[in-house]
């Protein structure tokens, strides 16, 4: 007898079948790919959202491959306009289930690429297959929020939208009014309706009724971004956010700021050191190193994107608000002696320390060494 027989002797050497399944997700239909790793793949396609169908499809794929019908199911998908409410329907069917980061995904670089739904489906079959066999880089896994946390990120996010609908409406009336040789300073205040009664009478009827329309949308966008601003300073101030509270103590970080970090970044991922933290915002370093070749090809930008702009707002705005800070004094002693290209690039380096700084503020409570913190506002709670 040889020596794997010998080692195999007297144990369950059964193989546990599993299904497993890649979903390709339609505006109208959805397109699966199942198999069990043994037998050819099988291929249906169902309507979009049809549960139904989707279980149904399940059932035949393992009576196809011979499994049982409580063997384990494991799934993917890519991360798109479908959101987490798939991932939490098919746990709860007891599915492994995966949200993919479809930038993650290995292509063939090789001459034209084929690119089919069919061909997409398949190729998440195969690296779903070999994921589960060991190979835990072959893609990105996003990590899926609970409802809740998914939830809070709605008030900051339509926060942001509102805001670039204001400048798109302001900057549309300042080229419409540029057409006929008007400026104006600012749309919308005070001082705009007897700056416009004095001179929107000259302008032809038809564009005078379009600048009142997008002043009437531009003013309905102001009102809603005071409500909703008003709303997170009112949470800050009854203590319902404590941890945006803490961060907007720091002087150079405000309400807002505080608020999209902590609800897209600090509130919700755990991270162990500080290039997780890095490696989060897209903030670190894509060195490209072959042969003889060595290059830095900067940051790698592949982590979220709403904090990393962020970040870099507070960097310039720490150097104005926090002089006396370690941070900003590395920094003049640095790059502020260079030129603009120096300073930018320093600014990014900057916003790295800052990152790690403010998480290990909230994490640790270790303030940023020579920062200084506001007063506490009339009516908050330390």
């Amino acid at each position: 007898m040889n020596a794997p027989e010998t080692a195999l002797q007297g144990q369950d050497t059964a193989v546990i079948g599993r299904l497993y399944i890649a979903f390709e997700l339609g505006e109208k239909s959805w397109k699966l790919s199942l198999g069990d790793g043994v037998h050819a793949p099988s291929r249906c396609t169902v309507a979009a959202s049809d549960m139904a169908s989707v279980l149904t499809a399940i059932s035949k794929a393992k009576a196809r491959c011979g499994l049982a019908g409580q063997a384990p199911v494991r799934s993917c998908y890519e991360a798109g306009r479908d959101g987490f409410w798939l991932h939490r329907w098919l746990t709860e069917q007891g599915t492994h289930n995966l949200v993919v980061d479809s930038a993650s995904i290995e292509v063939n670089r090789r001459a034209r690429r084929a690119k089919t739904d069919r061909l997409d489906g398949d190729k998440l079959l195969s690296m779903l297959m070999r994921y589960h066999a060991g190979e835990r880089r072959v893609w990105a896994v996003a990590r899926v929020p609970t409802p809740e946390q998914e939830d809070e990120r709605r008030l900051h996010r339509e926060l942001g939208r509102l805001k670039q609908e204001r400048t798109a409406h302001s900057n549309r009336v300042r080229s419409l009014l540029i057409l006929h040789n008007l400026r104006v300073a600012r749309i919308g205040d005070r001082l705009w309706k007897p700056w416009w009664n004095e001179h929107g009478p000259q302008l032809p009827p038809g564009l005078r009724a379009e600048i009142e329309r997008e002043v009437v949308r531009l003013a309905l966008v102001k009102t809603q971004i005071k409500t909703i601003e008003a709303q997170q300073r009112e949470a800050v101030k009854l203590s319902a956010q404590p941890a945006i509270a803490l961060l907007a103590r720091l002087s150079g970080i405000g309400v807002g700021s505080s608020w999209l970090l902590v609800k897209e970044l600090f509130g919700w991922r755990r991270f162990h050191n500080r290039r997780e933290v890095a490696g989060c915002l897209g903030l670190a370093p894509t060195p490209y190193s072959s042969g003889e070749s060595q290059v830095e090809q900067g940051i790698s930008k592949a982590g979220n994107k709403r904090a990393r702009w962020l970040m870099i707002e507070l960097a310039w705005s720490w150097l104005r608000y926090q002089p006396t800070s370690h941070l900003t004094q590395w920094f003049n002693e640095r790059f502020a002696p260079g030129g603009k290209r120096t300073r930018r690039v320093g600014i990014v380096a900057l916003a790295r320390r800052l990152a790690i700084a403010l998480w290990r503020y909230l994490e640790y409570g270790e303030i940023p060494s020579g920062a200084s913190l506001k007063p506490l506002a009339k009516g908050c709670r330390p």
